[in-house]
């Protein structure tokens, strides 16, 4: 685009030009203007076959449409854009590239971004993505502890007067093989006696246990060096473990067990539709479905 100047210095450009015949590069020094302004405004006035003195009837506005024409603004298109969390997934695919993906994109719609655009848009698209490290999980390293929301309503049978009930959940890291019990309360006692009765049930100790940050677990929740339950760490000192608690507000770091805490709604539902009366004929089932229920990492 031409640097717009002042009509002032636009006349003085061609009478310098025209009548003076100084060069362009003279008439740059003189006007203080770079040889390529003045070149593209003599080119102009050629162009249209203007000379000095210039016509009385042609105004400096007449002049200045003419030798400083408004700039055309070009419609851009209204370009499709990619569909970008089914190409990442698309992309994990083997032998998928982002070539393929455009040329699939291109072909469904005739407005589109070019390969190359269409490559910065998903990088910045995927830099904008919040990235979780895949947790690999070796055979008897970890198991997941939690309670489970949902709790089992007891009725006492001589009062009516009905108790609720917490259910305890294990889930090993790597075959998701679950053990679930349900317990009177979440305190230190219930907590640590079911910790024993799961490890029974799986017939050995992991290498880790992973908690959450409740209070009969972790006396102090840090991200960092959180504090156990002094109980809880002579339990695992006793069975020669190691308890490293998730992080606060960072669900991902026990995900198998918000997976296992998840299913046992739809299971307590199933097993129990009858009004339950003491806690053991819901433990033993529990054991029971415990076994069959896993599900393949």
């Amino acid at each position: 685009m031409t640097k717009r100047i002042n009509m002032i210095k636009v006349r003085e450009i061609l009478r310098l030009r025209f009548s003076a015949e100084l060069s362009i590069r003279q008439i740059a020094r003189s006007q203080q203007l770079s040889v390529g302004v003045v070149s593209k405004y003599v080119k102009r006035a050629e162009a249209l076959k203007l000379g000095w003195p210039l016509p009385d009837s042609l105004s400096d506005q007449v002049l200045l449409q003419q030798l400083q024409p408004e700039k055309h603004v070009v419609a851009t298109l209204a370009f499709t854009e990619p569909d970008f969390p089914h190409i990442h997934q698309e992309l994990k695919r083997k032998g998928m590239t982002l070539q393929l993906l455009w040329e699939e994109y291109a072909e469904a719609h005739p407005e589109h971004y070019s390969y190359s655009r269409f490559t910065v848009l998903y990088r910045t698209w995927r830099g904008t993505q919040q990235l979780s490290m895949r947790q690999i999980h070796h055979a008897g390293e970890k198991l997941f502890v939690d309670y489970c929301g949902p709790t089992l309503p007891v009725v006492n049978p001589s009062s009516g007067v009905i108790r609720t009930a917490q259910v305890f959940v294990a889930v090993l890291g790597a075959s998701s093989y679950t053990y679930a019990e349900a317990t009177w309360s979440q305190s230190l006692p219930d907590w640590l006696n079911a910790h024993a009765r799961a490890f029974s049930f799986l017939g050995g100790v992991p290498r880790v246990v992973i908690p959450d940050n409740l209070k009969s677990a972790v006396t102090k929740a840090c991200r960092y060096e959180p504090e156990l339950n002094p109980s809880y760490q002579q339990l695992a000192e006793h069975y020669g473990v190691a308890i490293i608690p998730a992080r606060p507000y960072k669900p991902k770091d026990k995900a198998k067990a918000e997976v296992g805490v998840c299913q046992w709604p739809s299971i307590l539902t199933h097993f129990w539709p009858i009004k339950l009366t003491h806690l053991w004929p819901v433990n033993r089932p529990f054991s029971a479905s415990a076994g069959s229920f896993h599900h393949p990492a």
